[in-house]
């Protein structure tokens, strides 16, 4: 099942007890998981509900526990566990008893377990185990370009961006399946082009490349470290380099983003040294000041597509001040 599939399923109301979600590539992995969650726990108390485990550090009878608790003041309840990977699999007793949890789960569902797998041996028992009615979710980045192409505009048009076909090839050739960081790209582009304009395969150039000059991570760990006037500095930089206005705001869009989800706890599919600087930097700001400075990023955006009275320049400046104070 792909993750489209899964979603035209959920909405049309089935949820499955169990679900592997198998493959590498986070974004895929977190929506398929979110929209998992939102149809099992359809807005009921979490604090109940939830249980996520990491498969590595907990026992089978504690997994078995978990899933057959039944939910408080809701329908459903949900678990999620991330199993364990390279070796650890063959010492796993967890995964020995895994398949039979698996077929033990009720349909429909007052419990959904939902595992997540990097790498699964399809030809382990566990695995095997998701069959009907348990769903394997493919969890895979696009290999072929026609398909980058399309994730890609879908992507657009989520965002209410018209996107050039050739634009959509460029940025295939030039990123590649990485679907991350193609999502921050189109979020760039749609901070770059205006209100009922197409964005062009021109501008996949600027945005792509604008920043190579000096890395835009600069100024985000800058800003988000409070280093005021370094911040300002490399923002001098990064302008006189070309990059245009609305790719630095996409990306201090981004940083904060993270930032903010980094604040609540939410898990971000980042590598383990960028999430301890994200943690670091989040520590500076309270949960109202990053929604506050996301306030910030969009009256800029605003303000430089014409509806301000500063120079781009000075507008960008003085968020970059506003951000890191």
């Amino acid at each position: 099942m792909t993750l489209a599939e899964l979603v035209a399923e959920l909405e049309q109301g089935r949820l499955r007890p169990g679900y592997l979600l198998a493959g590498p590539e986070p974004l895929l992995r977190d929506e398929a998981l979110a929209a998992i969650r939102a149809a099992a726990l359809e807005g009921g108390p979490e604090d109940f509900n939830l249980d996520r485990f990491d498969g590595s550090a907990i026992s089978a009878q504690t997994l078995e526990n978990a899933v057959d608790t039944l939910p408080v003041m809701a329908s459903r309840r949900l678990v999620i566990l991330t199993a364990p990977e390279g070796r650890l699999v063959k010492e796993s007793e967890l995964l020995d008893r895994l398949g039979e949890v698996v077929q033990g789960l009720r349909d429909p569902p007052d419990t959904v377990l939902v595992v997540i797998a990097l790498k699964p041996d399809k030809r382990l028992r566990w695995v095997k185990a998701f069959r009907n009615p348990a769903v394997v979710v493919e969890c895979e980045a696009p290999k072929q370009t026609r398909q980058v192409v399309d994730f890609i505009q879908s992507e657009a048009d989520r965002l209410g961006l018209d996107l050039a076909p050739s634009a959509a090839r460029e940025l295939a050739e030039q990123v590649g399946p990485q679907l991350l960081l193609l999502r921050q790209e189109i979020e760039k582009l749609s901070l770059m082009v205006g209100p009922g304009e197409r964005a062009e395969r021109e501008h996949v150039g600027w945005s792509t490349h604008a920043v190579s000059e000096q890395p835009i991570w600069d100024l985000t760990d800058a800003i988000g470290e409070g280093r005021i006037a370094e911040a300002v500095s490399t923002l001098g930089r990064i302008v006189e380099h070309g990059a245009p206005s609305p790719v630095v705001l996409a990306s201090l869009a981004t940083h904060f983003r993270l930032l903010l989800r980094t604040a609540e706890g939410v898990r971000v599919p980042r590598p383990p040294f960028v999430v301890k600087k994200l943690q670091r930097q989040a520590g500076r700001y309270s949960i109202g000041r990053l929604e506050a400075c996301l306030g910030f990023i969009h009256r800029t955006d605003t303000a430089i597509k014409g509806a301000g009275s500063l120079a781009p320049e000075l507008a960008l400046e003085r968020l970059v001040i506003a951000l890191a104070s």
